[in-house]
């Protein structure tokens, strides 16, 4: 049982605002913002050096809390600024070459699409979408017909910035691993929400961002490539944290996942980041998802009986992640309506998930994200402001 009293008294903003916008950015915790605030008060006091080596014991443990909370080694767990960076240090350390071919899902999140077409123009390689299932899934046995000798990657995002996609993670991973191809996860929208085994999925490599679901800060993410693919992969940028200068000539990639960092941090931000992850696995991922899942149904099922709404999500299991629009408003509009109503939610573009967009034909859509802390009342009251906005 989650103890929602607690945790929401361990969110001062909940007294104030129902806040429905996880899958942008989610309130943090007051034992994050504490962990923040006094790394920063340290350095203030005796200088950053000095207060990175008292808290290098905490900054360690941050690997090892990261590494529970995917079923990972630490050896396995690169931090990094952001989950993009993540992605990117993964996907652009991997060789491609002409007639190389990459996989991918309807809705890939345009930051992993534009890289893409970026290594296809540099290289030759081709980018081939799976289609999506009759539940706008990707479809397992598309996946499968389409693996040949030249499919080099398979990437895919798990949940999808809109529509409430959960897409077969795991059965992409049996796939992938059948086959012998790296098989890379963007689980950014997953991390927080959802447990998360990457030994259960089977990915090679998996990139997250501490500040949506995990309830972290901004500014903060992290990598998992598994340790059988590490030693196969050079980093696309390299410093001498990453690769040791060990003679005049010669550099040397570290062994572990570290190599896909750099020198320098922010390790005021690291220490929350560990600090988030240590608060959900305190509180369970099992427990989160559970709770997770039941306040998006409620949420669905209430703005489904509303007059001019129509549903945009997907999948057999959505996720939290509640998508829609409304006839005769704007998602920006209703965004700003319902912040006048103290209500925080968000909108996604087309641009975002453009493959799915266009073959759907979607407009901007309005997001409403929960999470473990919000409330049944709070559910009710965005379903009740939006019932107003509905035409007579």
């Amino acid at each position: 049982m989650i103890d929602i009293d607690r945790i929401r008294a361990e969110t001062p903003a909940a007294s104030r605002l129902a806040y429905l916008h996880n899958a942008g950015a989610a309130l943090m915790p007051t034992a994050v913002v504490a962990a923040i605030k006094q790394h920063i008060d340290l350095e203030s006091e005796i200088g950053g050096y000095t207060a990175a080596d008292q808290a290098s014991d905490r900054l360690q443990a941050v690997y090892g809390s990261v590494a529970r909370l995917l079923n990972a080694a630490p050896d396995e767990i690169a931090l990094v600024e952001n989950a993009t960076v993540a992605w990117q240090m993964a996907f652009y350390a991997l060789p491609f070459r002409q007639g190389d071919r990459i996989l991918t899902a309807e809705a890939e999140y345009a930051a992993n699409y534009v890289a893409f077409l970026q290594v296809a123009k540099r290289t030759g390689v081709s980018i081939d979408v799976v289609p999506s299932d009759a539940s706008g899934e990707l479809d397992i046995q598309a996946l499968e017909r389409m693996v040949d000798a030249r499919v080099k990657l398979i990437a895919i995002t798990w949940v999808p910035t809109n529509g409430g996609l959960v897409n077969p993670a795991a059965a992409i991973g049996r796939i992938a691993r059948a086959h012998g191809i790296p098989y890379l996860l963007d689980a950014c929208q997953a991390v927080g929400q959802m447990a998360v085994d990457v030994e259960a999925i089977g990915c090679d490599m998996l990139s997250a961002t501490g500040r949506k679901f995990l309830r972290g800060p901004r500014g903060t993410g992290f990598l998992y490539v598994r340790r059988a693919l590490l030693q196969q992969l050079e980093p696309p940028m390299i410093d001498h944290f990453a690769a040791p200068w060990v003679s005049r000539d010669e550099y040397r990639l570290r062994d572990d996942a570290r190599r896909f960092e750099t020198w320098e941090n922010n390790y005021a931000a690291r220490l929350g980041l560990g600090a988030a992850v240590d608060y959900a696995l305190d509180i369970g991922m099992g427990p989160i998802e559970q709770r997770c899942r039941l306040l998006a149904a409620r949420l669905r099922s209430g703005l489904a009986s509303i007059r001019g709404i129509t549903m945009r999500d997907l999948g057999r299991t959505p996720a939290a992640i509640v998508s829609f629009t409304m006839e005769g408003h704007e998602a920006d509009a209703i965004v700003r309506s319902a912040a006048a109503a103290g209500i925080t939610i968000g909108a996604s573009d087309p641009a975002s998930t453009r493959i799915d967009a266009e073959l759907r034909a979607l407009p901007p859509l309005v997001r409403a994200s929960p999470h473990y802390y919000n409330t049944e009342t709070e559910i009710d009251r965005l379903i009740g402001h939006l019932a107003g906005l509905a035409p007579r």
